[in-house]
């Protein structure tokens, strides 16, 4: 974890096997997300003679990039009969395990998605630009052919950025005059990168020609 786990007892006397049954678990919370960035455990005693349930608490407080917080939290309650804190700390681990492991798999399945996207993406230069009328055109890189643009595809409301020559990155969709481009992305422009997320620079291929 970037952030040493951070565990606090409340009410309750922290023994060896206490500790070394958290640690055991925060381990295993490890192996299913290897990237967490906090975690917070709260082992607490709420009640000194419950009737019935359990008089512990275990609250798991979970953070996980970008900005994704997870809960899990185990107090059985009165319908339950008494059950013992290391009981308590594992339902409560098992919780966190389960909603680390699935988070997870969303994310993984949200980064193959964006990378078959960026898959289906084509590079090109502008060739040609209208630029009070707010079009131009793109020619691609591998088959040298002509896409038609408009500003308002231009991520960042870059549009004004474009020279010809630009380097570009789009995506080529079917419109009711032929293919054009939408989400274009500025990659480069003639003599210069234009920043760290631009870092691709794009070189016509021999033989390639402006008409």
């Amino acid at each position: 974890m970037k952030i040493a786990p951070e565990i606090t007892y409340r009410n309750v006397e922290k023994t060896a096997a206490i500790d070394s049954l958290v640690q055991e678990k925060i381990e295993k919370l490890e192996q299913v997300c290897n990237y967490i960035s906090s975690c917070h455990i709260a082992i607490e005693k709420i009640h000194d003679r419950p009737s019935g349930g359990s008089p512990y608490r275990v609250r798991i407080d979970i953070t996980v990039p970008p900005s994704q917080e997870i809960v899990a939290e185990s107090n059985p309650g009165d319908t339950v009969q008494y059950v013992e804190v290391d009981t308590v700390i594992r339902d409560a681990f098992k919780m966190a395990q389960r909603q680390v492991r699935e988070l997870a798999r969303q994310q993984r399945e949200s980064d193959k998605a964006r990378d078959n996207n960026q898959a289906d993406d084509t590079m090109g230069l502008v060739t040609k630009l209208f630029r009070e009328q707010g079009y131009g055109f793109i020619k691609t890189i591998d088959d040298a052919q002509d896409i038609y643009f408009h500003r308002n595809s231009v991520l960042h409301d870059d549009f004004d950025r474009i020279e010809i020559g630009t380097g570009v990155r789009f995506f080529a969709t079917e419109g009711d005059q032929g293919l054009q481009a939408s989400t274009v992305q500025i990659v480069n422009k003639p003599g210069h990168s234009v920043g760290e997320a631009e870092e691709t620079l794009i070189a016509p291929p021999l033989g390639w020609q402006e008409l």
